[in-house]
């Protein structure tokens, strides 16, 4: 069984620190890929760098919506350059956050639509932070994200009804430990409406370990196997069958080779 976290953060201090540990004891879960996403320009940069010692390690570069407000044309030229990197599968996370407002909303959707640009001209997927904006987010998307060859919502804690509304624009859902806590039934109900081809797996580490590790203060994509486990449940399937079914649809909207 190979399991794919399609969003971590393997540059984090939590994590960078001890990063040789982190993938060991990945690999020995049976999570065995990796996508680490970058979130600022040193981050991104830390992330393509990270690619190089770990094969089946990918990178996504952007900035993340909290930080739109530092965007200037030199940090689109430069996510431009990065894009082109061989080991640069993905652009994100890019979006809107509404919850926490760090960056003003119009510098927010200008820089989302800088990043839908992005992707598009390097036939890239692009992965979708969004909180408390899925109405901007969607129109934004509808406007800008034409050229974009896939989408996925990642994080989603939505509700069924919008995991339909993402899934009839052919976008993609990803799904982090929070599907295993005791209050996320609101979540479960709308994976329950996501099918296997549209769905995907993360961590979102070092945040958010799923239950029964939630004591564990650093989430890690070990620990991935345990949201698989859930999900696997909550679809009726034994774990080998789901878990090659995620992996092949995470490798698909990346672009990688099965």
């Amino acid at each position: 069984m190979e399991l794919f976290d399609t969003h971590c953060h393997l540059t984090f201090d939590d994590l960078a620190c001890d990063i040789d540990s982190v993938i060991a004891r990945s690999i020995a879960a049976g999570v065995t890929g990796w996508l680490t996403i970058g979130t600022d320009p040193n981050e991104n940069q830390k992330a393509v760098e990270l690619t190089q010692k770990f094969e089946n390690l990918y990178a996504a570069v952007a900035i993340h919506p909290h930080d739109a407000k530092t965007v200037t044309a030199d940090t689109i030229a430069d996510l431009k350059k990065l894009a082109t990197n061989p080991k640069v599968v993905a652009v994100g996370e890019t979006g809107l956050d509404y919850h926490y407002n760090h960056s003003l909303r119009e510098d927010q959707r200008r820089v989302f639509a800088k990043h839908l640009e992005i992707a598009a001209e390097s036939n890239l997927p692009v992965i979708i932070h969004c909180r408390e904006a899925f109405d901007d987010t969607m129109a934004l998307l509808q406007s800008y994200g034409s050229g974009v060859r896939k989408i996925v919502f990642h994080c989603f804690s939505g509700s069924a009804e919008q995991a339909k509304t993402v899934l009839d624009k052919g976008f993609y859902i990803s799904f982090t430990g929070v599907i295993t806590f005791k209050n996320a039934e609101y979540t479960r109900r709308a994976a329950e409406v996501v099918p296997l081809a549209r769905l995907m797996l993360e961590t979102d580490c070092p945040y958010m370990s799923p239950e029964p590790m939630r004591k564990q203060k650093v989430n890690e994509p070990a620990l991935l196997i345990h949201t698989a486990k859930f999900l696997a449940g909550l679809k009726h399937m034994p774990l080998t069958d789901f878990a090659s079914a995620v992996t092949a649809t995470s490798r698909n909207f990346l672009g990688l080779p099965e």
